[in-house]
C-alpha cells in the first residue's frame, strides 16, 4: 500500500531534496516536485532526482494559453515525467494541448480546486458554490479533453470517482490523524482518503518535516 503514497519535496535546495528522496525511495510511490523547487534547479534538478529510479510527479499547475502550454510541455524534454499537472480552469483546448504534448507514457492530471481553499474563497474570486460543485464541473471537462485524471481533495474524491470509474485521482492535503492542517483547509486522512477512491496520495510536511520521515511514512503506511 505504501507504493500508494507520493512524498512532495517542496524545498528549493538540490542537497536537501536528493537527501529526502534516498531517505524515502525503499517506501515511497515516488515524489511530487512542484515550483518551489523547479524554479531554483530547473529540468537539470528534476533529471537528477530521477536517476534515483523513483516515479516523478512533476506538479507545475500549467495554465496559459493552449500554445504556451503545449511548448512548455514540449521543453521538458527528453525528461518524461510520471505524472504532470496543468489547471483545468485553462479551459478543454489548453488541456487538449496539454495531453498531445506529452510523453505517450506521462498521465497529465488537471488541478481542480486546491485543497488550500473553500467555500468563501471560491465566492471571492467569483466561483459561486461549494468546492465539490466547482470539482465536479472541472471533473466532467478534463475527463471531455482527454485528460487522465484529476487532483481534488479527499473530500470530493468519492463523488468524482463515481462519475468517471476509470480516472486517476490525485489527493494532496493528506494529514494523519491529530497532525496540524496548517495552510491546507480540506483535509483527509490517509486511510479515508483512499477509502473514498483516491489513486494516489501526496504527503508532505507529515514525512519531510519529521524529525525521523522514514517512520514517519511507515507510521502512515501503518494505518493503510
Amino acid at each position: 500500500m505504501s507504493r500508494s503514497i507520493y512524498i512532495a519535496i517542496d524545498t528549493p535546495d538540490l542537497e536537501t531534496a536528493r537527501s529526502l528522496a534516498q531517505k524515502v525511495r525503499a517506501h515511497a510511490g515516488g515524489i511530487k516536485l512542484g515550483l518551489e523547487f523547479f524554479c531554483r534547479n530547473g529540468r537539470a534538478g528534476v533529471m537528477d532526482l530521477a536517476h534515483l529510479g523513483l516515479p516523478v510527479f512533476l506538479d507545475l499547475k500549467f495554465h496559459d494559453i493552449p500554445n504556451t502550454v503545449a511548448k512548455a510541455i514540449m521543453a521538458l524534454r527528453p525528461f518524461e515525467p510520471a505524472i504532470l499537472t496543468v489547471h483545468a480552469a485553462g479551459g478543454r483546448a489548453m488541456m487538449e494541448d496539454a495531453k498531445a504534448a506529452a510523453p505517450a507514457g506521462t498521465k497529465v492530471v488537471a488541478v481542480t480546486v486546491l485543497t488550500s481553499l473553500d467555500g468563501d474563497d471560491l465566492g471571492s474570486i467569483g466561483v459561486g458554490g461549494q468546492p465539490q460543485a466547482q470539482v465536479e464541473r472541472l471533473a466532467a471537462l478534463a475527463k471531455d479533453a482527454g485528460l487522465d485524471g484529476i487532483v481534488c481533495s479527499g473530500q470530493e474524491v468519492a463523488a468524482v470517482r463515481k462519475a468517471w470509474p476509470t480516472g486517476f485521482f490525485i489527493v494532496p492535503g493528506i494529514r494523519p490523524a491529530e497532525t496540524a492542517a496548517v495552510d491546507q483547509k480540506r483535509i483527509m486522512t490517509p486511510r479515508a482518503a483512499l477509502d473514498a477512491g483516491a489513486s494516489i496520495l501526496v504527503v508532505g510536511r507529515p514525512v519531510t518535516a519529521a524529525e525521523d520521515p522514514v517512520a514517519a511514512l511507515r507510521a502512515i503506511e501503518a494505518t493503510l
